[in-house]
Order: structure tokens, then C-alpha cells, then sequence
């Protein structure tokens, strides 16, 4: 079950910051309303998914899958550019989650 938390607060949060662009900074009432609702759905699953899941590799895929989520729905969404950096730390952020949960494991 903390494994499903996570991935709701994960997806809560990329629907929240999709959000704010949308929101027009706050120029249109319903998507700077859904900023907030998402992003307390977020945290509230964040933090049942902590109940059980170590912080630091939580927060790690939380915020980095977040931000590759992101990242894709600014290139397909909203016309945003792809080159090979953005690629290349695209990578370096899954590996470094990657990282993090092999650590854990070998904590145990």
C-alpha cells in the first residue's frame, strides 16, 4: 500500500503543477483552484506512503519522477524543447533514484 501512496502523491503532484501552468499565474479561478487540491492530495499521500517508506529514497523518486512527468508533458503538452541535455539529466535523475533505492536495499 505505501508503494500506491506514492504513486498517487506522485501523480497529484504533476496534475498540481500542470495546474499552475494552466493557471496563467492565477489568472483563471479553476486551475489555480485545482494548485491547491492537487498538491494537498500530494502531500497528503506523501505522507501516508512515509508511514512505512524510508524519507530521504520517498522523497527522491517523489520529486524526481515529478520532475520528468513534468518534463515530458512541457515537450508534448506545451510545445516546450527537447535537446540532448535536458535528455542526458533526464538519465542522471533516474539513475540517481535508482541509487538511492539500490542504497536502501543493501541497508536492510
Amino acid at each position: 500500500m505505501p508503494w500506491l501512496y506514492l504513486i498517487l502523491a506522485i501523480v497529484a503532484e504533476v496534475f498540481g503543477t500542470t495546474s499552475m501552468k494552466l493557471s496563467a499565474g492565477f489568472s483563471k479561478p479553476l486551475p489555480s483552484v485545482l494548485i491547491f487540491v492537487f498538491y494537498g492530495l500530494s502531500l497528503t499521500f506523501l505522507t501516508l506512503a512515509l508511514k512505512t517508506l524510508p524519507v530521504g529514497m520517498s522523497y527522491a523518486i517523489w520529486s524526481a519522477l515529478g520532475t520528468a512527468l513534468i518534463t515530458a508533458i512541457g515537450v508534448l503538452w506545451f510545445g516546450e524543447g527537447m535537446n540532448a541535455l535536458k535528455v542526458i539529466s533526464l538519465l542522471l535523475i533516474i539513475a540517481g533514484i535508482a541509487g538511492l533505492h539500490f542504497s536502501q536495499e543493501h541497508m536492510k
